[in-house]
């Protein structure tokens, strides 16, 4: 990447791409990138012809967590000028239906790591590595990680990773559950875009209404989340999608989704 703008926002037809642009520092995530971070969600949250999103990194890797030039300087500003627009972004992203897929490489660390939880897929290249470390600098963490992390890989394990901040491999990532799937990192940019593709041309609405309720799914007892299931199916009821859908299943055809 040429350009000196610390985040990218690019789209391919209904698929917007995210990429952090700071690869001399690892993109490591300093106040401009994280205010350019927020920006770019809400931008995305009010195009509802974003359907889909990738996360990624520029350079050698995904993201090695926030600058510490940032935090050492001025630790209590420094952390509030990075921590503060990233939660507000992370909110933003939990509004939208756009499935968001995060396609790592490299390193995934600190707030890297708490970042790539927050998506729905994660598709990592053969050879990433992967540490919470929070820790390691005498931190907990942020973005939102110890609200992702137990539900993607349980308690116990969640607290494995943060409070010993171990290295762990592409391969040891995915039997724990952090990522959905390891492939050549020749390939990572192709597949994350097919899979990024593949969602955008779903019901959108149908699909937002599902990422909602399984994120949750731990905050309410089963009467509550029945409740919760029943509105959302009769807000889909109401959708073009929905009609489209089973219109097409009825006549044994795809149905061609428009997202409304």
């Amino acid at each position: 990447m040429t350009t000196d703008l610390p985040l990218l926002l690019e789209c391919d037809g209904a698929v917007a791409s995210i990429c952090f642009n700071r690869p001399s520092a690892l993109n490591a995530i300093d106040p401009p990138m994280a205010r350019a971070f927020l920006s770019a969600v809400r931008q995305l949250a009010a195009d509802r012809s974003v359907r889909a999103v990738i996360m990624r990194g520029a350079g050698k890797g995904f993201m090695a967590g926030g600058d510490l030039a940032v935090l050492s300087a001025d630790p209590q500003r420094g952390a509030a000028e990075l921590i503060e627009p990233l939660h507000e972004a992370i909110r933003v992203l939990d509004t939208m239906n756009a499935p968001l897929v995060a396609q790592v490489h490299g390193v995934a660390a600190g707030a890297g790591l708490s970042l790539m939880l927050q998506a729905d897929f994660v598709l990592a290249a053969i050879g990433t590595r992967f540490n919470l470390a929070y820790a390691n600098i005498g931190a907990s963490c942020d973005v939102g990680a110890s609200w992702a992390l137990p539900r993607r890989v349980g308690l116990r394990r969640a607290l494995e990773i943060a409070l010993l901040s171990d290295t762990h491999d592409a391969d040891a990532a995915e039997r724990m559950g952090l990522i959905n799937r390891v492939v050549p990192a020749a390939e990572l940019g192709a597949e994350a875009l097919a899979l990024a593709h593949r969602l955008a041309s779903g019901p959108t609405l149908a699909l937002g209404h599902l990422r909602r309720l399984m994120r949750s799914s731990h905050d309410r007892d089963l009467a509550s989340q029945l409740d919760a299931e029943a509105a959302a199916f009769q807000v889909c009821t109401a959708s073009n999608d929905f009609r489209i859908g089973v219109d097409a299943f009825r006549s044994r055809k795809t149905p061609p989704f428009t997202g409304r």
